[in-house]
């Protein structure tokens, strides 16, 4: 049986939906997320929400690993205030009114009176329309029906950041087989700048004998070893090998799945310090040789860095 390969998230991603509780109230709630280093989350909630935010967060950090995470719940009441209408006490507003008139008569006073301040006397103004519900059983009927919605959402949520999650592995696989072929072909030159390097000493030390053969004598066998230690100082195998084994962890890596941001990065921190490395050691021997080399592990550096870059991204 093939082993199943666990999906490769971005931790950038957006869903939402909409939906209503049982008594007729209309919401919509919006999961947002953006690259970070750790789980963050964000909650913005209308008031009275504290068990649904503690339920909220407790099922996103089962299901999301890394990134800033932004959760918005907004409630649509237009509906509702739709359904309510407003009543006028004709009656009470009359009676406000003659009052008024009397008031103003007896003490000689020529004014109307303001129907503004009229209309918010207590009575003159009444809703009818269904009963609001206590604060308590509106809350609890809200969280039943968010935490219903929530897993759908956040498996849109997490939908979406694999199929760019897939994206970014094609795009990082690509970077390290080029990486490949750059450390390929550093190794196929490394024999002759490893050989030209050998021979531009030698023939240095034949000059300096030469130069100054009154000079105290220079036992050949050891000044040979001395350029040969030198030789063997500037040689870019090891790196080479370092990188080479770096890459295909990497590749493994990305064959497995799962949640790889941290440890690809550290990997290639890994890939950057062998690049460094070798091309410090790119100098001596053949001048078109050492540039080549040093071309070389300058285009590894970017390749490195651009997945880093992608790699950011990665959860």
């Amino acid at each position: 049986m093939a082993k199943k390969i666990a999906p490769i998230h971005s931790m950038t991603g957006f869903a939402t939906a909409q939906s209503a509780t049982a008594d007729e109230l209309a919401f919509t709630l919006t999961l947002k997320s953006v690259n970070h280093r750790f789980l963050d989350l964000s909650l913005r909630l209308p008031g009275d929400c504290d068990a649904l935010e503690v339920a909220l967060r407790r099922l996103i950090k089962e299901r999301v690993r890394r990134g800033h995470v932004d959760v918005t719940l907004h409630l649509d009441r237009r509906a509702r205030e739709a359904a309510v209408t407003i009543q006028l006490n004709r009656e009470l507003l009359a009676a406000h009114v003659q009052v008024f008139h009397e008031a103003a008569k007896l003490h000689h006073f020529n004014v109307e009176p303001n129907l503004n301040e009229l209309l918010l006397m207590p009575g003159v103004l009444s809703s009818e329309g269904a009963a609001a519900a206590p604060d308590e059983s509106r809350a609890t009927a809200l969280e039943a029906a968010v935490m219903a919605l929530a897993p759908t959402l956040i498996d849109q949520l997490n939908q979406v950041r694999a199929v760019e999650g897939a994206t970014l592995a094609a795009e990082l696989r690509a970077e390290m087989m080029r990486l490949r072929a750059l450390a390929e072909e550093a190794a196929e030159l490394r024999a002759g700048a490893r050989e030209a390097h050998y021979e531009r000493l030698r023939t240095r030390i034949g000059e300096l004998l030469k130069v100054d053969e009154s000079a105290v004598q220079v036992v050949d066998s050891r000044l040979l070893a001395e350029a040969a230690l030198l030789v063997e100082r500037s040689d870019i195998e090891e790196e080479l090998v370092r990188l080479r084994a770096h890459i295909e962890s990497f590749l493994e890596m990305l064959d497995a799945g799962g949640e790889l941001g941290k440890r690809l990065d550290f990997l290639l921190q890994e890939l950057n310090r062998e690049a460094n490395t070798m091309l410090s050691k790119t100098t001596g021997g053949d001048p078109g040789l050492g540039l080549r080399l040093t071309t070389l592990g300058l285009e590894m550096k970017s390749e490195i860095e651009r997945a880093r870059e992608q790699v950011q991204n990665l959860e």
